[in-house]
């Protein structure tokens, strides 16, 4: 009898046993909520999509995207992501879902060299982001304080072209000259007139950035501990955290002790936030750590983009030699043998202006989004976007988009002509800043350095390539890093120019 029982049971089971799978499978597709995650390329187990990857990403995801769509889900190590590469989903992501996407990836660097992710860039969104940067933005980054510094641009500027002149015809690493010139710049709009042992100290602020927002094995794959000490990224992190903190601590101190000068006149950004600490004017009390942090982000996120926009500018209008004396004709009309040069005179510079906005669009300083995190489940397009799911946006896509720009593959900096787009975030198929909440907070500051250092390199000036090198034969190999600089520095021999008396 009880084998009977047991007998029947067991038919009945593998009678009921399909139905039951039915049931489940059923179940699971509408509670899971990765039901419907975004298409994308096959994914190996355990590194994912890291090898479709390549060495140039932005391309390779473009690529990707022709066949898999403008949203692609991709699994990067144990992290699960989206690529976006098409306006109107950027457009989604970034002003529909932007407070959903309002959070950055904590990145193993900005653990470490930015004080537990307390600076601007990649701080958790919060009261204490929020707080932050509206300091930044008004005592720094305002359109008032951006006036306040331009004789201090043009300064620095007039430094870099005695410096170019006493060069004297040889070969001048142009990277290398936009790199220290932007540095200089931030350095005293945020720290001061003066930076003791300054190019040092942008040289030590320049290791930090070729860290900074980029993932490294550790951020992949999370869970893997032994990843720390096998990489040694963390250990090559914390040494040059051991660098940087004490030149940090140093310029906080002489801005304290500056300050019990009564001679002291003028505030810089550190001025600014002590001022604040000591006034107990912080809604959310900020330390040492904090304002370091921000020190740090000033340095790290305006030097390398702005430089890397003004030697491709500069790349191009030397590859396209009509492009450069239309630029110059310009320029050297606008400033007309004046020996200072106020924002007045900026505004003239309908071409430059165009040119600068074309090198936005044809070769974007990051070319893929800073990475964003979602903090709930939301849908984009249909499709399930799970919580901690990582949001990239393809910016070199969007500016190579033949559905918003003609001749897409081609630099041409008229199509701006008489062209409402601007960088404020507003047009998705142009966000060379960013959009939403996190866009960039230092656009009008880096507009306003960008314009003025290359309309002064084009008004004193003459430029020709190296070697005997032809315009076409000009290198535009891209490096891919923190941002897509070009993979060998541009070297050029500069000529005075000298205006011709008219007779």
């Amino acid at each position: 009898m009880g084998i009977e029982v047991s007998m029947l049971f067991t038919s009945s089971l593998l009678l009921f046993l399909p139905i039951l799978v039915i049931l489940i499978i059923k179940y699971y597709k509408i509670s899971n909520p990765y039901q419907k995650l975004a298409p994308g390329p096959w994914k190996l187990p355990i590194i994912g999509n890291l090898l479709q990857m390549g060495s140039l990403p932005h391309i390779s995801l473009a690529n990707l995207a022709t066949k898999h769509g403008p949203l692609m889900h991709l699994k990067l190590g144990q992290l699960s992501a989206i690529v976006i590469s098409s306006p109107q989903l950027a457009k989604e992501m970034m002003k529909t879902h932007d407070l959903t996407f309002a959070n950055r990836p904590q990145l193993s660097v900005a653990k470490i060299m930015f004080y537990d992710c307390q600076d601007i860039a990649f701080s958790p969104y919060g009261d204490y982001w929020k707080q932050i940067r509206k300091i930044c933005v008004m005592e720094l980054l305002s359109t008032k304080n951006i006036t306040s510094f331009f004789p201090m641009m043009v300064d620095e500027t007039y430094l870099l072209v005695n410096s170019i002149k006493a060069m004297s015809e040889r070969p001048i690493n142009i990277s290398e000259k936009m790199y220290l010139l932007t540095s200089a710049i931030i350095c005293r709009a945020s720290i001061g007139r003066t930076c003791k042992d300054q190019e040092s100290v942008i040289m030590l602020m320049k290791q930090v950035a070729s860290f900074a927002g980029v993932f490294n094995v550790v951020d992949l794959f999370p869970s893997l501990k032994i990843l720390h000490f096998i990489s040694g990224t963390n250990r090559k992190l914390l040494q040059l955290h051991r660098k940087v903190d004490p030149v940090l601590e140093r310029i906080i101190n002489e801005h304290e002790t500056e300050q019990l000068a009564t001679e002291h006149v003028g505030e810089d950004l550190v001025d600014v936030l002590l001022r604040l600490q000591n006034n107990n004017e912080f809604q959310i009390p900020i330390t040492r750590n904090n304002i370091k942090a921000i020190i740090l982000d000033m340095f790290v996120a305006g030097s390398a983009t702005s430089s890397t926009v003004l030697e491709w500018a500069m790349s191009e209008l030397l590859k396209n030699p009509s492009m450069m004396e239309k630029a110059q004709a310009e320029v050297r009309e606008a400033f007309n043998g004046k020996t200072t040069i106020d924002q007045t005179d900026l505004k003239k510079l309908k071409y430059l202006k165009m040119v600068i906005k074309e090198t936005l669009r044809f070769h974007p300083p990051g070319p893929l989004s800073i990475p964003r995190e979602s903090r709930q489940q939301c849908h984009i397009n249909g499709y399930t976007i799970p919580n901690k799911t990582i949001g990239i946006v393809n910016m070199w896509a969007l500016g190579r988009d033949s559905e918003y720009w003609e001749e897409a593959e081609k630099f041409e900096p008229e199509r701006f002509n008489e062209n409402p787009l601007d960088v404020s975030g507003n047009h998705f198929q142009f966000i060379p800043f960013g959009a939403g909440r996190r866009i960039c907070p230092g656009i009008n500051f880096s507009m306003a350095s960008m314009e003025l250092c290359l309309a002064q390199l084009l008004c004193h000036f003459d430029w020709k390539l190296v070697n005997g090198v032809s315009p076409q034969q000009l290198d535009m190999t891209v490096n891919f890093g923190n941002v897509a600089s070009r993979k060998n520095s541009l070297y050029l021999l500069a000529s005075p120019f000298v205006k011709q008396d008219a007779r």
